[in-house]
């Protein structure tokens, strides 16, 4: 069955087909006001409930293919300990993550996820937002499109994204808990800001903004810039999500350490491509 995208976005709220409307120029100045500030911007019922249900449906039915994993990891997504470095370095203050990923390589050729990522549309509005041209669709055939899955229980520390822009579209929401919860902008391309990293980490909450997603709405977000994590899920119902990525270097993917810890295994392109970034960050 074709897809058509105005079954899956409210483009008549959001005409994200025509962006010389007035109406979205509206909008996208908007979020790209609040993320030149705060990193994040929120775009409410973005997608429609219809669709909302077949995203649902479609990770469900798929939910005994995701790879869940329980690990004690850094704010750099590592789990092995650098010895060489100072006791109360970042790198070596370590975290337990529970949580899952519907790899991008398993979505059917159909899904309904998958159309709406790889279409011009919602790259061109992102990229819009985002004040950034060009922008790539993620070269990495794992996490591209994921869907992440965390169950009761479930926790997700602070930690950057490889990838510079993620979207977050809220499938699922749990009875309690699951809060987004970032630092804005706390570190920048050659520039790490280990203190101000390790302040957070250590409890300081000064930075700290708090984002309560609801299903539908779509998240435009700089996770590799900006630290994030998802609070403890309570209650018996689990959160979906699915997390497009964008990013500026349409050659990147993840490294293999990252890519067998979050998506359970590696593959030929993640050693072919394993170079260093030219943001000089940690990744």
């Amino acid at each position: 069955m074709k897809k058509n995208l105005d079954k899956i976005v409210d483009l008549e709220k959001y005409p994200i087909h025509d962006l010389q409307s007035p109406k979205i120029k509206k909008i996208i100045e908007k979020c790209k006001s609040e993320l030149k500030n705060d990193s994040c911007s929120v775009i409410p019922n973005f997608i429609l409930p219809n669709s909302l249900e077949v995203m649902r449906k479609e990770l469900e039915q798929q939910l005994d293919e995701v790879y869940m994993s329980k690990e004690s990891i850094n704010a750099y997504l590592y789990a092995k300990d650098d010895l060489s470095l100072p006791k109360d370095h970042p790198k070596r203050i370590f975290m337990n993550r529970y949580n899952g990923y519907l790899n991008s390589d398993c979505f059917a050729e159909d899904s309904e996820m998958k159309f709406l990522y790889e279409t011009e549309e919602l790259l061109k509005f992102v990229s819009a937002c985002l004040g950034i041209s060009p922008i790539y669709r993620w070269a990495d055939p794992l996490a591209c499109h994921a869907y992440n899955v965390m169950e009761p229980d479930g926790i997700l520390p602070w930690h950057f994204d490889s990838c510079e822009f993620t979207l977050s579209l809220m499938i699922q929401k749990p009875e309690r808990g699951g809060i987004f919860e970032y630092c804005p902008n706390i570190r920048e391309p050659g520039n790490e800001r280990f203190d101000e990293v390790r302040k957070v980490l250590d409890g300081d909450r000064s930075k700290v903004k708090q984002l309560e997603l609801k299903p539908g709405d779509l998240q435009i977000f700089k996770g590799r810039f900006t630290m994030h994590r998802v609070t403890k899920i309570i209650g018996k119902t689990s959160r979906y999500m699915c997390i497009p990525a964008y990013v500026l270097d349409p050659w990147r993917v993840n490294t293999p350490e990252h890519s067998k810890a979050i998506y359970g295994k590696v593959l030929p392109i993640h050693i072919e491509r394993n170079k260093a970034r030219s943001d000089g960050l940690t990744d």
